[in-house]
């Protein structure tokens, strides 16, 4: 009994932890407007403090998920929640935008730390592999579940206190997480710590830092010589960090994953599901707050179908990659979510209700219903002993592909802030969901 305990309090710890750092990509999002407003910023700004978080959290997992090896997962889950309770208090805090975007950022440290440790330390106290997957299973929906209260509780928060109260609310969620954590959850090591590649993964970030600045001012200023110029740095700072990971003997990155098709394809689908959806989130919540002028409430209404859809969506896209394979479950969750990115284009003040609900259901459907069938594509198509490793690549693909999605369709907002500009980002979303398709459709006529 006490072992069972014990069990149950380390599953709330490490749930509570990811839940609430999940929580934090989406619900920013109905804020945006009430940050803008209070802090007197521009679209740029704001997609950098949507981007911020994420770029950090996606240029650190793979090395997050190392250092678990190197010195425990508890130490590492630890220091990832009172380092995000910290953030947390810091953006609250935010006096100008430069300085919630800096805070935003360290607070993608944070979140770094979380995720692999929370799910390094569920799999831990299950020695069974049926039990392991349900657990592993459960921290899926966990995640899936902050993506759907997200944008629901921002708008009541940012309605009934304002936007400072989306950070406050991490604060005592983190506390219960930390003291559980303290409490109940015991240490866990690696077997053999391995040598850790610093070096590739801060190319990376980089990289990908700079190329986003990029994408971002180009939004805002168009395409001139420093933008060009950023662009081409980050362009090369991101083939040096694919030389270096060809190079080092224990790359973070290992080259070789990607010798198979279907491990590559599986990856690539990953990122373009966050682009257009990350992407078409940071659009839909600003056309439905300055176009239509819902307040936060209503926009978090608004947006609720689309993310209370994962709910539905993820666990039957799972079985229906176990029944009738990866790649037609892929292609099928890619077909609706273009077909719902594309009905949200033509939203405008007359639309019925009804119709809002039924394209961003299935926008939101279609992201969730696929993403199941990308990862596990991900993980069969390498050797057991690189499962992990499978996994955490494909996770940091999606973060990547928020990074871009906010950069991109919030960029062809910010040239054009007219309805017809954000119609034509909506199309775009749709467009990549159809490319991906197409990718998809094409490897599953030749596996090889």
């Amino acid at each position: 009994m006490v072992r069972g305990n014990r069990r149950a309090a380390t599953a709330a710890a490490v749930l509570l932890g990811f839940f609430v750092v999940m929580l934090d990509v989406t619900v920013v999002n109905v804020a945006l407007g009430g940050i803008g407003a209070d802090l007197r910023i521009g679209i740029g700004t704001l997609q950098w403090v949507v981007d911020a978080y994420t770029l950090v959290l996606a240029a650190l997992l793979l090395a997050a998920g190392a250092a678990c090896d190197r010195i425990g997962a508890r130490r590492v889950y630890l220091i990832g929640l009172l380092g995000f309770g910290v953030l947390s208090f810091a953006c609250a805090m935010a006096p100008t935008g430069g300085a919630l975007v800096v805070a935003r950022a360290v607070q993608g440290v944070g979140a770094a730390a979380v995720v692999p440790g929370s799910l390094t330390l569920l799999g831990a106290i299950h020695s069974d592999p049926a039990a392991r997957a349900r657990a592993i299973g459960l921290w899926g929906g966990a995640g899936g579940v902050a993506a759907a209260v997200g944008p629901i509780l921002g708008g009541m928060l940012v309605t009934a206190v304002g936007w400072r109260s989306v950070f406050w609310i991490n604060l005592p969620v983190i506390a219960v997480a930390v003291l559980l954590t303290v409490g109940a959850v015991d240490g866990t090591r690696g077997a053999a710590p391995r040598g850790l590649d610093l070096f590739g993964p801060g190319l990376s970030a980089l990289g990908l830092a700079v190329g986003t600045w990029a994408v971002i001012s180009a939004g805002e200023h168009g395409w001139g010589i420093p933008q060009l110029a950023a662009a081409a740095v980050g362009a090369g700072l991101l083939i040096g960090f694919v030389a270096v990971e060809r190079r080092v003997p224990e790359p973070m990155l290992p080259p070789g994953l990607f010798a198979g098709r279907g491990f590559t394809v599986a990856v690539t689908v990953g990122f373009c599901l966050n682009v257009s959806f990350f992407g078409q989130l940071f659009v839909l919540s600003l056309f439905f707050q300055r176009t239509l002028g819902f307040d936060a409430w209503d926009a978090g209404l608004a947006l609720a179908p689309q993310a209370c859809s994962a709910v539905v969506a993820a666990p039957l896209g799972g079985r229906a990659a176990a029944r009738f394979g990866a790649f037609p479950a892929m292609l099928t969750g890619l077909v609706l979510g273009a077909a719902g990115f594309a009905g949200t284009a033509f939203i405008g003040p007359g639309t019925a209700a009804l119709i809002v609900s039924g394209v961003t259901f299935a926008a939101g459907f279609g992201m969730a219903f696929a993403m199941p069938a990308a990862t596990a594509a991900a993980v069969s198509a390498v050797p057991d002993e690189l499962a992990g490793t499978a996994g955490g690549v494909v996770n940091a693909a999606r973060q990547t592909g928020s990074v871009v999605g906010v950069a991109v369709l919030g960029g062809v907002v910010a040239a054009d802030a007219s309805p017809s500009g954000f119609r034509v980002a909506l199309l775009l979303a749709a467009g990549i969901f159809i490319a991906a398709a197409t990718l998809v459709a094409a490897a599953a006529r030749d596996p090889a």
